[in-house]
């Protein structure tokens, strides 16, 4: 009886590892699509002042363009760290479940879908 239970804990504990990773993936996730959005931005902004480039000088709206380029570059920048973290650790969390996965047998049979 004490080692149906003992196994019976070990299974949940495995399982319940399994939601903490899979509840930080979509975490990652989350944040990745942030960074896509923020990396979307600059790029409407610039398609924007390109299509409205015949109807200023840019020689005169210098002051103007500098900084607002100056924080496109800075959202892209924002956005790039965003996308490539949230890959690295959205593989991260792929490895750890796929540990846990080979580990337990039981886990492995509650976890395939194929």
């Amino acid at each position: 009886m004490d080692e149906v239970v003992l196994q019976n804990s070990q299974v949940n504990l495995r399982l319940n590892e399994i939601q903490l990773l899979l509840s930080e993936k979509r975490t990652s996730l989350s944040a990745l699509q942030a960074g896509i959005a923020l990396l979307a931005l600059p790029l409407s902004v610039v398609s924007f002042l390109v299509a409205t480039s015949s109807l200023y000088a840019v020689l005169e709206v210098l002051y103007l363009l500098a900084p607002l380029l100056a924080l496109c570059m800075v959202l892209i920048g924002l956005g790039s760290y965003l996308v490539m973290r949230a890959i690295l650790r959205i593989q991260g969390y792929d490895r750890k479940i796929k540990t846990i996965e080979e580990s337990d047998v039981i886990v492995r049979d509650l976890l395939d879908i194929d």
